[in-house]
């Protein structure tokens, strides 16, 4: 019946909202650019086609950063993303996590595993099936715009369940030869951080580059982290039909990982740590070569090839004993490390052709990826407290030594029928050839002799999906869309990262299978108000997550299949600002609201879990900010509020170890605000106003195990300048 009643008013909101619309279909957007995108406030939606891809009848929203008051300095996710309705994030970073994840859905946010990152429209993952983990970010100081797209987004990206976000870097100035900005902040527990960026352009090149340097002691003890992020590129615009560019990004950090807790000591106090010996060191190193050729007005052709050459490394002494027990024995620690080698072309066509006086418009292109990581553990490491990722055995060996490869090609066509001026049909169709491997050796579990491994598993999965917009004016449209999604099993699946890890894994795992739909209506009216309220229905079979065993006495954990899992619910964006509602121009500023809305009803619908919540999906998600902004003055107060949810199938409330349970419902208050004269700039705000004490992430491995507790309040100043 709730079901029921909340399709009903989605549905009721829809129809109302479309009727008001039909008296009023000449409204102009007078702020639209032509860069592909729509939007009258910082949040908006992309056009048909952009940058060679169609999103005719797709969920996505844009974010433009430099009409948002955030902490782009501490990229904090809830001041920028959190505008997308149902952002979830794990808040991991300097817990040994580079960066915060997102979620979708209800979908596990952690590391950004279930969704696919870019920049710039290529993939900056260490691997997009095998180890789909996000340990880089494009730096939100550096970033022009954020990019989501969810559901439909499987036929032209690639299967995942949870859609796509890509960062946007700034571009240089194109009518001045050299440009300098620089942004240095400064906040709570030590935090210092440099951003300073060049670019301009002579003649037919165009140049970019940024650096960002940041150090922080950390909310909790031992939480030290240094971190530099740079990025460069040049491009070359031969004519109006050809251009050329190639693009580096780097990033390397020390991250001091203070562990998890249990539920009493985060009780008792949330910002101490039971560990001062692990650590964690990340270089990650990106190459992009882009191009793009105009064939002729109507067809177009992209090449975005990226090259992904990393590693990360850790030396940590975690698991023993639980996170309730201090590591005061300095005995030898364990060394781990990863090395990633992956490249990812894709290779795309835009034509637009005539049938019957309309324009229609076909995408096509293809994907090539191929990714090999090496995997060592069980390295014996150092007696000391510091950064030393040294191994000690003999002969350098490792108890775990294991390569991976993941070969991916990947053809797939979109075409939008145009049928009247109003509405379009877009049907589409992917082919995913997967074929994964393993090799190499595992310790057995009496630690006596090597276990060989030799592993090959190939996959043929067809994809499919169709897409509708209706435009209920100029400015407004319905949308709907239906399409399939897949989810292959990842590395650390096949086998647990870590000797200690507590996780035992079904050899007989299956892939995740399932798709995704979604209705709903969005538009402007005209410079006071924007609006998206959608519907959605995701199946997410065969669904992986823990299976708690004696979750009360000696609790243990399995990982399998779980069951078959069904997430309905509905999103909702509206932003009003109130004064342009009554008048064009105002002396005293303007004043809008925003309310950022999404209830999700995850459940498994069949197992011994029928009736369970999928793990980390919260029911609500729930965002409020108001800003008021008068000339160069702007300042955002926002509320937000996630209900609880749980971190594994059984639903656990509680356990000894406190690596599964609830994690509470929370309420967090972030204000910020800046003001702009000439070429300078002044940020300052507060994270975490009311310094609430949560978490939003329990694992049984790294970085904890146990609960990581989320930063409380801190405060943050910044000053900026551009010549």
């Amino acid at each position: 019946m709730k079901r029921l009643l909340l399709l009903i008013a989605f549905f009721t909101t829809t129809i109302t909202c479309a009727y008001a619309q039909k008296a009023d279909t000449s409204i102009s957007l007078k702020e639209v650019k032509i860069k592909g995108f729509k939007t009258i406030t910082g949040m908006g939606h992309l056009n048909e086609v952009h940058d060679g891809i169609i999103y005719s009848g797709q969920k996505n929203e844009v974010l433009v950063l430099d009409s948002l008051d955030a902490n782009t300095a501490q990229d904090n996710p809830r001041q920028v993303l959190g505008r997308v309705p149902g952002s979830n994030y794990s808040e991991t970073e300097g817990s040994g996590f580079p960066s915060n994840g997102i979620g979708f859905r209800g979908l596990n946010p952690t590391q950004s595993i279930e969704t696919n990152t870019r920049q710039n429209g290529y993939n900056i993952a260490g691997d997009i099936y095998g180890y789909p983990e996000s340990y880089y970010l494009t730096p939100l100081e550096a970033t022009e715009r954020v990019e989501v797209i969810r559901g439909a987004s499987s036929l032209q990206f690639g299967p995942q369940f949870g859609g796509v976000v890509n960062y946007i870097v700034k571009s240089a100035p194109e009518d001045k030869p050299f440009e300098f900005t620089t942004e240095q902040t400064a906040g709570s527990y030590g935090f210092l951080n440099s951003f300073n960026s060049v670019g301009g352009t002579l003649g037919k090149w165009n140049y970019y580059a940024f650096i960002k340097c940041e150090y922080e002691d950390g909310w909790r003890a031992n939480s030290q982290m240094k971190q530099a992020a740079a990025f460069a590129k040049i491009e070359y615009r031969a004519n109006d039909h050809f251009k050329i560019g190639l693009e580096y990004s780097l990033l390397r950090n020390l991250l001091h990982m203070p562990g998890g807790l249990d539920d009493a000591a985060f009780n008792q106090n949330p910002d101490q740590s039971l560990r001062a010996r692990n650590w964690l060191v990340t270089p990650w190193n990106i190459v992009a070569l882009t191009s793009t050729y105009k064939i002729s007005e109507k067809t177009s052709i992209t090449l975005k090839s990226a090259l992904n050459i990393s590693s990360r490394s850790i030396v940590w002494r975690n698991e023993d004993g639980g996170p309730e027990t201090a590591d005061t024995s300095f005995v030898p620690r364990e060394v781990e490390h990863e090395y990633f080698k992956n490249s990812t072309t894709e290779l795309r066509l835009l034509s637009n052709y005539n049938i019957g006086g309309r324009s229609q418009t076909l995408a096509a292109g293809v994907r090539f990826f191929y990714g090999n990581m090496e995997r060592q553990e069980g390295g014996t490491g150092s007696t000391g407290s510091d950064a030393n990722f040294t191994n000690y055995n003999p002969g350098n060996t490792y108890d775990n030594d294991l390569t991976f490869t993941t070969l991916n090609v990947a053809p797939f066509i979109e075409n939008t029928f145009h049928i009247g001026d109003r509405l379009s049909i877009t049907p589409g169709f992917r082919f995913e050839y997967i074929k994964s491997t393993a090799t190499g050796h595992v310790l057995d579990s009496t630690g006596s002799y090597y276990i060989p491994v030799n592993e090959s598993k190939p996959r043929n999965i067809p994809l499919a999906g169709i897409a509708f917009q209706y435009k209920t004016s100029r400015t407004t449209d319905i949308y709907a869309n239906l399409t399939q999604a897949y989810t292959p099993i990842s590395y650390s699946f096949l086998y647990p990262m870590g000797l200690d890890v507590d996780a035992k894994i079904d050899p007989n795992l299956k892939d995740i299978t399932g798709y995704n739909a979604d209705l709903g209506y969005r538009g402007n009216v005209k410079s006071y108000l924007t609006f998206d309220i959608s519907g959605y229905y995701m199946a997410h079979n065969n669904n992986i997550a823990i299976e708690t065993i004696n979750p009360t006495t000696n609790p243990s954990y399995y990982e399998t299949n779980v069951g078959n899992a069904m997430h309905i619910g509905i999103e909702s964006y509206e932003e009003l600002n109130v004064v342009k509602l009554f008048t064009k121009h105002s002396r005293v500023g303007t004043i809008s609201f925003f309310n950022s809305f999404a209830y999700d009803d995850a459940k498994y619908v069949n197992g011994m879990y029928k009736g369970k919540s999928a793990e980390y999906a919260p029911k609500t998600i729930e965002r409020f900010g108001i800003t008021y902004a008068l000339k160069r003055f702007s300042t955002t107060f926002l509320f937000s509020n996630t209900s609880r949810s749980f971190s594994d199938a059984n639903n656990t409330k509680s356990s000894p170890d406190a690596e599964v349970g609830v994690i509470p419902s929370y309420t967090v208050m972030d204000w910020s605000a800046s003001l702009k004269i000439k070429n300078y700039n002044l940020k300052l705000g507060v994270n975490n106003l009311a310094d609430a004490r949560y978490f939003t992430f329990r694992t049984i491995e790294y970085p904890g195990p146990g609960i990581i507790p989320s930063t409380g309040r801190t405060f943050y100043v910044g000053l900026g300048a551009r010549f």
